[in-house]
């Protein structure tokens, strides 16, 4: 191609990036920039392989299932391409650490789906001066844009504030098309391509948005808002701050809470609900991933549900609250409790934790 040449090509092979994610943004945009030739690429996970990842995870396979995701990823970037240089950060990004891993990368791709870690991502950017290629994806709708201030907007400057805790699933939650992360991210590793060889227009100021039901996109400008508090024209948050605060959640990719005195294991319930206990099992989890498996016994109230639902919630009866993982349980059961409910209890682990140790009929998604 006359755009790229043997100059281009130079280029691509002295670049190097940073991903943000192993999953179904990373997948796509790993394999491409591998084959591309970028140099170097950097990716930063902290998951392993999970089966029912794989319909969108496409750099993984079925034989790399419970490996963790940067060894699978490592494998398969050497497979198309030997002479990347791979970096491996097997950590969750934090505050702590995430001036030092962004550090030595010429672009940083987010391929994340919480909103703590993408507030993160944005403030360390501008910070750093590098460009933060974004996408986000749900359900049959995707975003991508660049936000690389001076030249254009951060990622505050088109959301100031997170939402309210749990008013947005996230793809584990909510469900994702398997074939968009696809999409989008193409079109995020188009952006750092272009980024690398200078040419064409790359999305900084732009908000790329596809919808797949209507095979439509759309562009909205965003343009840097002044007053922003990150790259604003008198910005006021100068360093890094706690971002599971600022968003008032823990983040989806953060580790799993260790068990505690309002946490009950799978085998302490199957136990307790042999003996005859008048236990109230409260599945907060989304209707279609309740017909696809259930706990015998369980009472159905999805999360968004909850507040205008908690009087179907009996007060008189100890609540074990169960979801697919115990993420969503988590903040059903502090929900309830800030409502005044006395005995509640989340359940380690969800329905996956049911399926391995208790019923191995009960299906996995």
């Amino acid at each position: 191609m006359p755009e790229v040449g043997v100059d281009g090509q130079k280029r691509l092979k002295a670049s190097s990036i940073l991903l943000i994610g192993a999953g179904g943004l990373g997948s796509p945009l790993g394999l491409y920039l591998a084959a591309a030739g970028v140099g170097r690429l950097g990716i930063v996970d902290f998951d392993v392989v999970d089966f029912s990842n794989l319909q969108r995870q496409i750099m993984h396979g079925t034989a790399d299932v419970g490996r963790p995701k940067l060894d699978s990823a490592r494998d398969r970037i050497a497979a198309i391409n030997p002479e990347v240089r791979v970096d491996l950060y097997n950590e969750h990004l934090t505050s702590a650490n995430v001036m030092r891993i962004f550090e030595p990368y010429d672009i940083i791709i987010d391929g994340t789906d919480n909103f703590p870690t993408r507030y993160l991502v944005n403030d360390a950017c501008v910070l750093l001066k590098k460009p933060n290629v974004y996408g986000s994806i749900f359900r049959f709708d995707g975003q991508a844009s660049v936000f690389h201030p001076p030249y254009g907007p951060c990622y505050r400057c088109l959301y100031p504030e997170p939402p309210p805790p749990g008013e947005v699933p996230s793809c584990a939650e909510g469900g994702v098309l398997g074939i968009l992360p696809g999409i989008i991210g193409v079109i995020q590793a188009t952006e750092a391509i272009k980024m690398i060889l200078g040419k064409g227009e790359p999305l900084v100021g732009r908000l790329l948005h596809f919808d797949a039901l209507a095979m439509k996109f759309r562009e909205f400008k965003v343009r840097r808002n002044p007053k922003c508090p990150m790259c604003g024209d008198n910005p006021t948050i100068k360093a890094l701050i706690d971002y599971e605060q600022f968003c008032g959640i823990r983040g989806q990719e953060a580790p799993a809470p260790k068990t505690t005195s309002t946490e009950i294991t799978v085998e302490q319930l199957k136990k307790r609900m042999d003996s005859g206990e008048k236990l109230f099992v409260l599945d907060v989890r989304n209707l279609n991933e309740f017909q696809i498996c259930r706990i015998p016994g369980t009472t159905l109230l999805p999360l968004p549900e909850l507040p205008q639902r908690i009087g179907e919630v009996p007060r008189d009866r100890e609540i074990i609250v169960h979801c697919k993982s115990g993420m969503r349980s988590a903040k059903a059961a502090q929900f309830l409790k800030e409502q005044g409910y006395k005995n509640v209890v989340n359940l380690q682990g969800g329905i996956l934790a049911w399926s391995e140790r208790v019923d191995p009929n009960v299906p996995k998604y």
